[in-house]
């Protein structure tokens, strides 16, 4: 039924297709059966029976990284309706799409270091918004960090553009003093 199974562990990319509403969203439930699931995060107000109230929503409602292999992550997913592999855009039947775990780790620091990291889909990115490709030189977790600063009209602060290809980005205020022109 499904191509063979590889023996270690990956970032896979899956879709959630519950509603953005939805008590229990797949993350929160692989999370509690033991996965390491990195969704994107963001901070949205929303009202509520009259109240407004902030809370905290994947930026993409149906976009999760879970890190598994594919042995243990078919059960739960044939177990799980709304949860599906994404797989390779003209790939080989049953494909799913695999996020290498080096980008992957470099995505989730960059994202981790900030405060409040900006989130772009691929297509909202065009070529008047990239600067300069530039490298970040700190004792922090950016350090060695290579990439395009984003450009945005009226803001005051350097944003570093991390991309995971075809999928996301995310910018990241880092300090100017710390960049470095490549």
């Amino acid at each position: 039924m499904y191509p063979p199974s590889e023996p270690h562990s990956q970032w896979y990319v899956m879709r959630d297709l519950k509603r953005p509403n939805a008590r229990i969203r797949a993350y929160r439930q692989l999370s509690d059966a033991g996965f390491t699931v990195f969704t994107p995060m963001v901070t949205r107000v929303s009202d509520r029976n009259g109240k407004r109230i902030r809370e905290t929503v994947p930026f993409i409602s149906d976009l999760l990284f879970v890190f598994s292999t594919r042995m243990d992550l078919d059960p739960v997913v044939d177990r799980i309706d709304t949860l599906q592999y994404r797989f390779v855009k003209g790939g080989g039947y049953c494909e799913p799409l695999v996020v290498r775990g080096v980008e992957m780790e470099r995505f989730m620091a960059a994202v981790d270091s900030a405060n409040k990291p900006r989130y772009f889909r691929p297509s909202e990115i065009d070529a008047k918004m990239l600067g300069a490709e530039v490298r970040v030189i700190c004792d922090g977790s950016l350090n060695g960090f290579q990439g395009r600063l984003l450009k945005i009209k009226g803001s005051g602060k350097k944003r570093l553009l991390i991309e995971l290809p075809g999928l996301l980005a995310a910018a990241v205020e880092v300090e100017p003093d710390f960049i470095q022109l490549v």
